[in-house]
């Protein structure tokens, strides 16, 4: 496999945030005795604000105006992510370390808001190994669209098609793979979609299952 660039997911990815979210947005539902919509909230992740806005306004119409929900979970959220290390997963340093031995450039391409990614990435002992950041607020069309990965391999200065994709979500594969970039899946909360599967992906356990295939095959060339 020949690549010049590895471009990330965060949330879910390289950090267990969905978990972390997840609990946080189904303790302000409790706190404010509104259903948690599981099903309706798993179709939410890997996707920007705005569509987050969109599909959970409609998803609580009737219920509650979801503005309520989303300053009580926003409130809650960021309490938690401003001042606490959001724990990483499984083999993301082993990885990082072998392609910054590899002197091959890195970014994340998130759907998270930048000053939000920034302070996750530090928190977590991660900011040292990016060369730059695409995020959410930057772009006008959120994943499934590629727009996101176009300006992370933008700025990295290399061809979409010889960047490497890493992604969680269903949403965030289809955006890496409509870019034209290599991309390896490592589902979190949601199995991968029968669109997504179509898609014929690499699909792994963990990023450190990634890391021994990637290592391993650089060793064999």
């Amino acid at each position: 496999m020949n690549f010049k660039a590895a471009i990330f997911d965060m949330d879910g990815l390289l950090l267990d945030t969905e978990n972390v979210c997840k609990g946080i947005f189904e303790k302000a539902c409790e706190a404010l005795g509104v259903p948690f919509l599981e099903e309706k909230y798993l179709s939410i992740i890997g996707c920007n604000s705005k569509t987050i806005h969109a599909k959970l306004g409609e998803a609580y119409a009737g219920i509650i105006d979801y503005k309520v929900i989303n300053e009580e979970w926003r409130q809650r959220y960021t309490s938690v992510v401003f001042h606490q290390a959001i724990p990483k997963k499984h083999g993301v340093i082993e990885l990082l370390d072998w392609l910054a031995s590899k002197n091959i450039p890195i970014a994340v391409a998130t759907s998270t808001h930048r000053d939000v990614a920034e302070k996750k990435l530090k928190l977590a002992g991660l900011d040292g190994y990016f060369n730059c950041l695409a995020t959410g607020c930057e772009v006008t069309r959120g994943k499934p669209d590629p727009e996101i990965y176009h300006l992370a391999a933008k700025r990295l200065g290399v061809a979409s098609e010889h960047c490497l994709a890493f992604e969680d979500s269903n949403n965030g594969v289809k955006a890496a793979v409509a870019a034209a970039m290599h991309t390896y899946q490592v589902p979190d909360l949601v199995a991968p979609c029968e669109d997504v599967k179509a898609l014929n992906v690499q699909t792994r356990t963990s990023l450190f299952e990634v890391y021994q295939e990637l290592s391993g095959s650089y060793l064999t060339r």
